[in-house]
């Protein structure tokens, strides 16, 4: 067992890590609010990732065998409705893993 002086630097020393990565954006970027390269990202980057992640979360669902996918599929389009209607990223994550997991335990 490690001794405690030990433990406490050690969770010392990933708190300043984690939060100099947090904080090395903004730093880095303070001055590059107007930079062409940055409104790409902003606008290129959220569907980039949203692909993404229906992308994972679809990867090992069977199509092939009942219930083929429905409560997954159900789930990205309610999630993709809910945004839509409301705008609100936290609601549609919320209602759509709601609609996924309720369906996977019906069906």
């Amino acid at each position: 067992m490690p001794e405690p002086s030990y433990v406490v630097a050690a969770i010392a020393i990933m708190s300043a890590v984690t939060l100099a990565l947090r904080a090395a954006p903004f730093v880095v970027f303070r001055n590059a609010t107007g930079s062409p390269l940055l409104q790409y990202l902003r606008s290129a980057l959220p569907p980039g990732i949203m692909v993404i992640l229906v992308a994972y979360s679809v990867q090992s669902v069977d199509f092939t065998s009942p219930p083929y996918g429905v409560p997954a599929l159900a789930g990205i389009a309610v999630c993709g409705a809910v945004y839509h209607w409301r705008k609100s990223p936290l609601l549609a994550i919320v209602l759509g893993t709601a609609t996924n997991m309720g369906l996977v335990h019906v069906l």
